[in-house]
Parts: C-alpha cells; structure tokens; sequence
C-alpha cells in the first residue's frame, strides 16, 4: 500500500513555498530612508554597534530599530562580537549591541543606487 500522504506532502510544500517567493516578488520594494543609508554607508566593512552609534549619532534606540529593519530585509549580516563568524540569522535583537555588522550584497547595491 502506497502513503499518500507521503508522496503528495513534498509536492504540496513545493507549491506553496513558490507561491510565497511569487508574492515575495511581487511585493514593491520600499525605498530606505536616510538614516538607513547612513548605516549601510558605515558598514562597507564589519563594524561593532559601538561604532555605528559614533558615527551616525543616533540614540541607542533609532540604531537598533534601523538595524533591524535592515537585517529583516536582507540589507545587513549579524556577526559574533568580535567579527569573525556570521551569526545570522541567529542572532538576540535584545542584545543587539554585542554584536557586530556588514552590508551584504543586495545592502551594497542598494546604496550605490542612491550614490549621488
């Protein structure tokens, strides 16, 4: 006897995760604000959270916000705190501070596409 379920369970699975990355595409773009360019701009290199808060002069706060928005769109990687080891996705935004950042590649383009 043949599990059915078995069988059209990966195939139903299939469907609907290219269904997400259709709506995921469709989706427009939203454009990043200046302070997240400002933040992209500083992490051309790995770069402690301490830095980004003497750099761009945000609160505590403003930066950890802005940093999440950023991770959450694929702008930013996580690292460990002294910046050799990439913990994204797992990462505690509670603690964000011990941590350490670098634009990815989409973050990258993304501000040279707002390079004047």
């Amino acid at each position: 006897m043949v599990n059915t379920l078995a069988t059209t369970t990966p195939l139903k699975f299939h469907v609907v995760i290219q269904s997400f990355t259709r709506y995921l595409l469709s989706m427009p773009s939203k454009k990043i604000t200046k302070s997240e360019q400002a933040i992209l701009r500083e992490l051309i290199f790995v770069e402690p959270f301490s830095h980004l808060l003497e750099e761009t002069g945000f609160t505590p706060g403003t930066l950890r916000d802005e940093l999440i928005n950023l991770i959450n769109r694929g702008f930013i990687e996580v690292y460990s705190p002294d910046g050799l080891q990439s913990v994204s996705p797992f990462y505690d935004s509670d603690n964000i501070q011990q941590f350490s950042f670098q634009a990815t590649k989409s973050g990258l383009k993304t501000i040279q596409n707002y390079a004047i």
